[in-house]
This record gives structure tokens, sequence and C-alpha cells, in this order.
């Protein structure tokens, strides 16, 4: 932030700086400035414009003809022989810096074998670079060698494995310690970064499921924390990646923790943030509680989540472990990844590298606020998309991870989105992208922003869609708590309803509303009513359907489910969501409570019917490959609609194998429904059917699948 000392000074192009005086000094007034270098050497300076701020200072723009060295410290002095350093600012938002400067190298980090380890950290605006090794409690100190394109670099001949090391970056005249941007391990609380040896990361490799698409694919949402943080559920190590995955005969007979998971017949499980944040005390983890979306480091996993955080491999070989045994199981494993900000932009290894680079700044150097965590990550810098992709590439490779959900998607760009999907899906043909696509107010160009509103241009990412869980639902903000959706009761929503069953990438049923689909493809709808965001569904009915018994809401639930699994897109269900999860109304348990957040399989007993109501929606979704079409074109030409008085919905599934009719009714009335020729029934109001019926009567608050093979 500009504008907070007696005197500044910004490099803001390589031949423009902005001085800023207060006119509580010298009445902030100079009539010459010079440019002075550590080897004595002068430069003038020449005065282009002088303006009056609304802070009470004096704006210099000051030319400068010379052309200076970027890394070498500079100062600025006024007529009155005071001297200020000169701190790179906005020359690092220029093109001529990314030109200079990129580096395309896959050397970043360390490199490590037993008989050397090579370091290697970008910073060009650095005037040294220092590292510090720590080796059997002994510290070492050595000085890095400036190299091409800003890097710099140094090489220790003996074996450093489990060594600890930071950097100590001098820049914009100060000394700042920092752990590795391209680290791969550390020790308690981020303090230090620590090197392990890659060779030993195996993960071993069991058979999937195949998918034909993402359209296969049924998304599970959880927390490690959460998921086995209740006590008595047979769980040795709650909260942890060793707990998410244990199984013994306790959880076995609760089914509780994973032993429940492999039990509802998910494809992937998406955990949510598991790469290290800044928010828990990884030593005194039950101090704090946070879902984790305050990023620290994106290689590196949160070592709250391991049983021995001070031990460099003791994270990596546990979340091997959880991934393997998701594997094992046939389940898919995506992560919750969050490069849309930081936890604290000051102590980031990214402004401490390279200030001000990484993050979307204005010519007056003011920060961009998109987030509302004051710090938008800057994807359109050529070494900030290269840093998102390395770290997405040496996840999927390392880890053998499925998929990625980008938080914030809409705060980085559609390029570097794209890139990111190319470089992993080279590496895992069946990987998938998704993330929350929202137009957030940032600085980036509305027309770059990787948002819902440009989805055609990343036909191969998915959005979370607010059309699909705002009609099924209800819209989700605390002041329109309660506003109802479709399922919940709003039968006027009926059209728009059949524009998400068939993943808003089709305008037929929306002729009545508007003339705009909404996705390009049907593989880009991620269809959801709950997240970790927000109420949960649950108590969003029952803060807008209070009039109704627990019974209809169970139903209604139930139908909201039905939508989610039913619908052409790929369906998306937040974990307690088939119990009919509560967090007692609050809309944002980020920082709650483990009481308030873990999952409750007490309560997973007392709603075992909707559990079984889910299980058997995931089962039909898995068997009818017409609730899964991946291209438009089949929606377009298989998928049709009728109504019953324009209040209950019949949804219409006709290819060359199969016909399918589901039929909602979210109303209070009672229906007939005549379907001229016999049907076998699967699925009425949360049972497995299997008879023959040509005559259905419809139910209030029912959901009924038949078919019949052509």
């Amino acid at each position: 932030m500009r504008q907070q000392k007696y005197y500044e000074a910004y490099l803001d192009d390589f031949d423009k700086i902005t001085v800023f005086m207060s006119r509580n000094s010298y009445e902030g007034v100079s009539n010459k400035f010079y440019l002075k270098d550590t080897r004595g050497h002068i430069y003038d300076l020449h005065i282009q414009s002088i303006e009056t701020t609304h802070s009470n200072y004096n704006k210099y723009t000051l030319a400068l003809y010379d052309s200076i060295e970027i890394g070498n410290e500079y100062y600025v002095v006024h007529q009155h022989a005071r001297a200020t350093v000169l701190q790179y600012s906005a020359v690092v938002k220029t093109a001529k810096f990314d030109e200079l400067f990129y580096y395309d190298g896959d050397d970043l980090g360390y490199t490590y074998n037993e008989k050397a380890t090579s370091f290697a950290l970008w910073a060009p605006t650095a005037y040294r670079v220092k590292l510090e090794i720590m080796k059997n409690d002994v510290t070492y100190t050595y000085e890095m060698k400036r190299s091409e394109h800003g890097v710099f670099r140094y090489s220790i001949l003996e074996n450093l494995e489990n060594a600890t090391y930071v950097y100590l970056v001098r820049v914009n005249g100060e000394w700042k310690e920092t752990i590795d941007p391209y680290g791969v391990s550390s020790i308690e609380n981020s303090r230090r970064s620590a090197i392990v040896d890659l060779a030993k990361i195996r993960v071993k490799d069991y058979p999937l499921p195949p998918l034909q698409s993402s359209c296969d694919a049924i998304v599970y949402e959880t927390s490690v924390r959460d998921f086995t943080m209740q006590s008595n559920i047979g769980v040795s190590c709650p909260g942890t990646f060793r707990g998410f995955v244990e199984e013994n005969e306790q959880t076995k007979s609760m089914q509780t923790g994973f032993s429940y998971l492999k039990s509802l017949g998910i494809t992937h499980v998406q955990l949510m943030p598991v790469m290290d944040f800044g928010s828990v005390d990884e030593i005194y983890p039950l101090l704090h509680y946070n879902w984790g979306y305050d990023p620290v480091q994106y290689r590196v996993f949160e070592g709250s989540y391991s049983s021995e955080p001070n031990n460099p491999y003791s994270r990596i070989f546990e979340f091997v472990k959880l991934v393997e045994e998701c594997h094992k199981a046939g389940i898919r494993v995506n992560l919750d990844v969050v490069f849309n900000h930081v936890y604290d932009k000051e102590e980031s290894f990214f402004d401490k590298t390279v200030p001000s680079y990484y993050f979307q700044m204005n010519e007056q150097g003011d920060f961009s606020n998109g987030t509302f965590c004051g710090n938008d990550v800057d994807s359109k810098r050529r070494m900030c998309a290269k840093y998102i992709i390395d770290a997405c590439k040496f996840l999927v490779k390392t880890y053998h991870i499925d998929g990625l959900r980008f938080d914030l998607m809409g705060i980085l760009d559609i390029d570097t989105m794209n890139a990111v999907y190319r470089e992993c899906c080279a590496i895992n043909t069946d990987f998938m992208i998704y993330g929350e696509g929202w137009d957030m107010p940032s600085f980036l160009d509305f027309r770059q922003r990787a948002s819902i509103g440009n989805n055609a241009q990343m036909p191969f990412i998915a959005h979370f869609s607010d059309r699909f869980r705002d009609v099924v639902k209800g819209r989700t903000a605390s002041n329109e708590v309660n506003v109802k959706g479709y399922c919940s009761g709003a039968l006027y929503l009926i059209d728009i309803m059949k524009n998400c069953l068939s993943a808003s990438c089709t305008n037929e049923a929306m002729k009545a509303i508007c003339n705009l689909d909404m996705f390009a493809q049907i593989t880009q709808s991620i269809n959801y009513v709950e997240c970790h965001d927000n109420m949960t569904s649950w108590d969003k009915l029952k803060e807008c359907c209070k009039e109704d018994s627990k019974d209809i809401r169970i139903a209604k639930h139930k139908m909201m489910i039905a939508a989610v699994l039913l619908a052409q897109g790929i369906p998306f269900l937040h974990s307690g969501q088939e119990f009919a999860r509560s967090k007692h109304g609050l809309p944002n348990t980020y920082e709650e409570s483990d009481e308030i957040n873990k999952i409750d399989y007490l309560r997973r007993n007392q709603y075992q019917d909707i559990v079984e109501c889910t299980k058997e929606l995931i089962k039909l979704r898995r068997a009818h490959a017409c609730l899964r079409y991946c291209r438009k074109e089949d929606v377009e030409q298989h998928v049709h609609f009728d109504t019953i008085q324009n209040k209950a919905l019949i949804y219409k599934l006709l290819d060359d194998t199969e016909e399918m009719i589901i039929l909602f009714n979210p109303s209070q009335e009672y229906f007939t429904h005549d379907m001229n020729t016999a049907y076998k029934l699967l699925y009425y109001n949360g049972k497995a059917e299997d008879i023959l019926i040509q005559k259905v009567n419809v139910e209030p608050y029912s959901v009924i699948v038949f078919t019949r093979k052509l």
C-alpha cells in the first residue's frame, strides 16, 4: 500500500518512477531527484508531473532515461539529500518484465540425490539471496548466485535428505525469510521447507472403473477432519489422513468413516483443502477449527492432518495411503485447490520473493479484492500461471490425483485454466476440472475471467451451476433464505426446472423465459443443491418451508437429491446431505467448531431412510446411460418434457435402447398419469421397485422413475 511513509519511491516501468512525498515533510516539495545505485553511480531523474493526492502527499512522476539493472538496489534522493529505496512495483506487471524474466525450466525448488542437492529460486527483483540449511540442528548459510532470467542457484555436494531450509531474500531494501514456493514438504506450521527424496513417493495403482465422460462421475465432497471427528466411531486417528481410510471391525459394523464412504456408491470423493493452510496450529490442531481456505503452500500437505506434523515424510506417506485406499475401493480422488488468494499476502512466499508480481494491482498501486481477502492472485503474469500449472501437474503426477476443484475460479484467467486442463489431462486422461465460476469483481478484465459467462472458451472445464441450485432448492443468500425453489414448493419455476434437468445447455425448455442457454457443453454443469458454503439444504428447508411437517420436509429433501442425481450433467453431493445434515441454521461454518462441522453418524442412523434413498438413486444413475449423456446434441434429441397441470414435471429420456419417464411432483396434490403402455417401475419415493405399471397414482412430494426397453 502506498502513501504510508514520509517518502516513498516506486519503479512502475522501466523508464518511470513514481515518488510520494508527505506534505508534512519539507511541505512535500523537491525540485530535483537523483537515482543512486549500490556502486555509487548517479542517474538523473526528470520531473514530468506533480499532483497533490487526497492523502496529503505530493505525487511526482519521474522519467528515467538511463537503463538500469533489475535486481540491483537503488535509492531515490531528493533535493534535501534524503534517500529512500526504490521499490520494484508496477514494473513487474509489464510485458517487458515477463519477456525478460520468464523462465520455462523445470528445476525450480530443489533437485535431490544422495550425493548433491541443487536449489533454484526465481527472484528477479532480488538484490541478493541466501540459502539457510539446517542439518542435525546445525545451521549453514550460503550466498546464492544469480543466473539467467533472475533465477538464483546453489548446489551442496552432500546428502541433505531430511534437512530443512529457508531462503533469505534481500528485495526492496529489506531482508525477508521465506520457505520455498516450490517446496515439496515442510515441518510444522510452515516454519521451514524440508528436503525429501521424491523417488520414495510411490503411489500403487489399482484399476478404476472406466469413465466414458465426466458425466459418469458422482462427486461427494467432504472434509478430512469432519469425516472422522465424531467420538466412538472406531477411528483411532480422528481428523487425519490416516483416520480417513482407517477400517476395522467397529467401523464396518457401525458403517462409519471409510467403511461408510465405500457403501455409498459414489465415483469421486472431493476433499476440501488438504494443501498446507495457515489457520490451524499443526501442533495443537484442536485449538482452532478451519475448513482450510487459507493457503500457505500449494505443493505441501496440511500438517494438522498428519500424525507427525514435524516429520516431513509423514504427511506425504499418509496422504499416499489415502489415495491408494480410495483407488483400491474404486473411488477417484479430487482435491479442492485455492489458487485465487493467499492466507497472508505480506507473509507469503510470493510477496517475499517477487513483491507485487503475483497479485492483481492497478496503476495506483492498489491491490484487487474480488476474493474479499485483499490479495487476488494475478494469473495473467506468466510466472504466476506457470506456478499454478506446475503445482497442478506435480499433484497429479506425484500423487495420482483424479481431479481438481478450483475455489473462486473466476479470479483466475481463461488461458491458465485451459492450460491446467491440457497439462493434467496429458497425465491422466480421465482427469476432471471444475470450479466456482462466479464473476468476482477483481481487476482482471471480465472477458478474461474463468467464469461461467465465459464457459464457451473453456470447453473441458465445468462450473457449479448456481441456476440449478437456486431453481431446485431456492436461493441461498442470507437475506433470501425464505425464497423457495421448484422442489421446495415454487411450482412456477417448472419451465426453468426443465432447463436445469437438461444441464442448462439447451434453450429449448427456456423459450418461455429467455433465449440463452447457460453452458456450451453438457459436461460443464456441476449440479448441486448443497456444498460446504451456505446453509445445508436441510436447514434451508426448515427456514423456507416452516409450514411443513417433518415428513413433508424429508420428502422434499429426497426430491432435491433425486434432482441432483437424475439430471443431465455432473452430480455433486455434500457429505451428510444424504442424512439431512444440519449445522443449526448457520450459513458459513468455516471456523465454528468440530461440534458443528463433524459428520454425525448418530444422525445418519436417525435418517437412514434418506441414506438408502440416495444409494438407490446413485445405483439408478450408474445403471442407465440415458441419465449420463455427455453431448449437447444427445440432450436436444433424447430429452423431452411434459407437465401434469403445469405443476408436476414429466422428464422423458428416449434413445435407441431405452425409454425412461421420471415424475417430479413437489405439490401437495394427487394426480393420476396414464403412460399408455406398461413400464417397469424402478423407484417410488425412495423405494426400489420392480413391477410393471401403465397408470400411476402420483402422490404429493414424490419422485417416480419408470423404464421400458425398446
